[in-house]
């Protein structure tokens, strides 16, 4: 684990040399696509949050290799210490994971809306206030344990606080599409999807912020709902949309669609039918981490409600794996630009050659491939683009 921590640390630096120092000519911050600023906030989030999980291994294997006294009670140590160490890693470690998600969101939906992305400013703060926010509500995730009233209150603030930019992201998405020309491809649809997905793990984690609810639901199937909604419904659907938007980049062959739809509701159904009823199992006082439970009312039918919902996910992750072997090999020829998308990749080879570019492009917005197929078009951020 320490060796990977390492690495992570090393690649997440080479990410940040990368976006700051090797953009393409005229590629302002301001100009850097969505994507590469997800990138670039969430290797900057490693490079700060690993060391603490670094810090936390070493001292937990001196503990059980050299006797050390930091976690082991009987031995004069502080068991708390081990949570709060871990928490300080483990609550960014979250956005670490979402974050490169909304940045990939932030490319497909302009795209599959033909409009610009709405706010993208705004967009772009609320990454860097979320990465921010992120390292002071680790404490949320031990309110089960006796702090204080004055901890509670700062960090149940905090926590509260943390859905503000979150929130203008979702606003900004959904007025990217509003009045836009939507092509509801399947990458689209799972872009959609996650908004819907994601906005439930959110306002499910806002609940969590409130301390006395929070004693209620700790450790109970609420909180698995809640992490699956975040981290499936939002990682993994922006993942899979990205998949549907790129793979024609990656393999020269578009996804077939019409198994793309099948995908795509056997997962949406099955995740929710998992899932969701995990609210109520969580409301109901089932604890999480058993093998079995009481024969409690309720308990025995949506427990079965979850497994039905489990073999229907399992069923569509198997046809997206199927999709993606057959168009390896069968899937129509995509072109280097099947989406008449705006960014720099879609105007090289699909595969990309070796060498990209026979010579740099010149970015002059945040559209540089349209720029280059209308180039008598007026400067777009003269025209208002900027905002």
């Amino acid at each position: 684990m320490l060796l990977i921590t390492g690495g992570s640390i090393g690649a997440a630096i080479n990410l940040i040399v990368t976006v700051t120092t090797e953009r393409a000519p005229g590629m302002t911050m301001r100009l850097v696509p969505m994507f590469a600023w997800g990138t670039l906030v969430t290797s900057i989030m490693i490079v700060v949050a690993l060391p603490a999980l670094a810090a936390s291994l070493v001292m937990l294997l001196s503990d059980r290799l050299l006797h050390a006294r930091f976690f082991d009670a009987a031995q004069g140590g502080a068991p708390l210490l081990w949570q709060h160490y871990f928490w300080i890693f483990g609550h960014p470690e979250v956005y670490i994971a979402v974050l490169p998600a909304f940045g990939m969101i932030s490319e497909i939906i302009p795209v599959f809306s033909r409009k610009p992305i709405f706010g993208y400013p705004f967009v772009a703060t609320s990454t860097v206030a979320i990465a921010f926010l992120s390292y002071g509500v680790w404490v949320h995730h031990m309110f089960a344990v006796a702090l204080g009233r004055n901890v509670l209150a700062v960090f149940a603030a905090a926590s509260m606080l943390i859905a503000v930019p979150t929130g203008m992201k979702i606003f900004s998405w959904i007025a990217t599409m509003w009045g836009g020309a939507i092509r509801f491809t399947t990458a689209m649809l799972f872009a959609v999807a996650f908004l819907l997905e994601f906005t439930v793990g959110g306002l499910s984690g806002v609940v969590f912020a409130a301390a006395p609810v929070d004693w209620q639901m700790t450790d109970t199937y609420f909180v698995v709902a809640h992490i699956h909604y975040v981290l499936v419904g939002g990682t993994v659907f922006a993942v899979l949309a990205g998949v549907y938007y790129w793979f024609p980049k990656i393999s020269g062959r578009l996804l077939d669609e019409k198994l793309g739809r099948w995908n795509f509701w056997l997962i949406v159904i099955g995740f929710n039918t998992t899932f969701f009823v995990q609210h109520f199992l969580g409301m109901l006082g089932m604890r999480r981490r058993v093998f079995t439970y009481p024969d409690l009312p309720w308990f025995g039918a949506l427990n079965i409600i979850s497994t039905v919902g489990a073999g229907i996910l399992v069923f569509g992750v198997l046809l997206l794996f199927a999709n993606i072997a057959m168009s390896l090999y069968f899937g129509s020829v995509a072109g280097d630009d099947p989406w008449n998308a705006w960014t720099l990749e879609w105007s090289t080879a699909s595969p990309p050659l070796l060498k990209n570019f026979e010579e740099l492009p010149e970015v002059r917005s945040r559209r540089p491939l349209w720029d280059s197929k209308h180039p008598e078009a007026p400067d777009w951020l003269a025209l208002g683009g900027g905002a």
